[in-house]
């Protein structure tokens, strides 16, 4: 395995400026968002498209500073009641699909999407319960009729341009838990996997370590993000794990985003990393930034230095001593 970084975080920076940060923090890979939530400062979609000298000179470029691209990500909502939005969502993906065959980055990363209740919906509708019964027709529907035929195309699509799409397990979408993700991918194909990020997990009463052995056991992590979360058992009493409150309000929060280390131990991140080997994920961690109590900077910088004390980089030794 090996340590990234998704650049979201330095969107501030142009390109290159982006690429010799990296590599002087002592990275290996890049994940590069295209458009969607995680906008595109660093990638303009068409005009690589259109182009395979731009193409070339994009990968020269991150080659130049002894890192690879690890994913492309364009998390968007491609089932939106919102048409335009759901559009937008769609064809980024498509183009991103499409520049990532080009360029030979394997994965692309994005959110499942979320529908209304009908399709005379205005909003997004995420169900989490099943009764009154309408919830369970709606989620019924909702599976049905809309996401598991657009990810049947789509995932037919990524195959056919040899790309795997990792799907963020993320509250608020539809495939936000290892059994969902797994219902999803029997009802599409394996080029349907998933993006891990242990965050949106533990907050959701989920241990990350028995997720990626069962996950892994499918072979369905296609991508894993660091990053962390601070539970706060008292404020959970008050406000419930589905807290509706701004992530900035910190101090009244059930749960806080937090740096790599600064949620859970270094030692649980190492049955983390652990996990990930055992059940043959040999591929990034990326680390994902979203600590509102520290600076880009300094949130970075620690949660480098704490993974760095765990991750395991070589492949393992022929067992010798039997």
């Amino acid at each position: 395995m090996k340590l990234g970084v998704f650049t979201v975080l330095l969107s501030d920076k142009s390109f290159e400026e982006m690429l010799r940060y990296v590599q002087k923090a002592g990275l290996k890979a890049v994940e590069i968002g295209t458009g969607g939530y995680p906008g595109n400062a660093h990638c303009d979609l068409d005009k690589l498209l259109e182009s395979e000298t731009k193409r070339k000179e994009y990968l020269e470029k991150v080659h130049e500073h002894g890192l690879t691209i690890s994913a492309f990500s364009c998390h968007g909502n491609p089932l939106s009641p919102d048409k335009t939005f759901a559009q937008e969502s769609h064809d980024t993906f498509v183009k991103t699909v499409k520049l990532a065959s080009l360029m030979g980055v394997p994965v692309v990363n994005t959110f499942s999407g979320t529908p209304g209740d009908s399709d005379g919906a205005k909003y997004p509708n995420w169900p989490v319960t099943p009764w009154p019964n309408e919830y369970s027709d709606v989620l019924k529907w909702q599976w049905e009729e809309k996401l598991i035929p657009y990810w049947k195309a789509q995932g037919e699509f990524a195959k056919q341009h040899d790309v795997k799409i990792g799907l963020e397990l993320h509250a608020g979408f539809l495939v936000h838990t290892p059994y969902t993700m797994l219902k999803l991918r029997e009802a599409t194909n394996d080029a349907i996997g998933a993006n891990l990020d242990p965050s949106h997990l533990w907050w959701q009463g989920m241990d990350p370590v028995v997720a990626i052995k069962i996950l892994g056991k499918a072979n369905a992590i296609h991508h894993f993000h660091a990053k962390d979360t601070y539970i706060d058992q008292e404020n959970v009493n008050m406000y419930g794990l589905t807290d509706m409150q701004p992530y900035s309000n910190v101090k009244t929060r059930a749960w806080t985003f937090r740096s790599v280390g600064y949620g859970h131990s270094v030692q649980e991140w190492s049955n983390i990393i652990s996990a990930l080997r055992t059940y043959d994920y040999d591929y990034v961690v990326s680390i994902e930034h979203e600590d509102p109590i520290m600076s880009m900077e300094e949130g970075l910088q620690k949660a480098i230095r704490n993974l760095n004390s765990v991750m395991i980089e070589e492949a393992p030794v022929d067992i010798w001593w039997i």
